[in-house]
């Protein structure tokens, strides 16, 4: 099958091409940055952006429905505050 985008760069506000499982951990980040996150079960979030800082503990994106493209990169997913699940970092 041709892709006739293959030739096209792949920026962050392109649409991702894979799409990889999602454990929540409060000490491991993510082993890549995502360019958005998808929620398969809705509830909340609590995520540490590929900008904050070193110290940063999180915040908390309340009821995300489920089947939610979030279009925000984060570095961690946290396990603690985290109820959402089945969710996919897209890239």
């Amino acid at each position: 099958m041709a892709d006739v985008f293959s030739s096209s760069a792949d920026t962050v506000s392109s649409p991702a091409t894979r799409a990889v499982a999602i454990t929540p951990s409060d000490s491991t980040d993510l082993p890549d940055i995502p360019k958005g996150v998808y929620v398969g079960t809705g509830g909340d979030i609590t995520m540490i952006g590929v900008g904050a800082p070193a110290s940063a503990t999180g915040v908390t994106w309340k009821n995300v429905p489920a089947g939610a493209l979030i279009p925000f990169r984060p570095r961690r997913i946290l396990a603690t505050g985290t109820t959402a699940a089945s969710m996919l970092g897209l890239y």
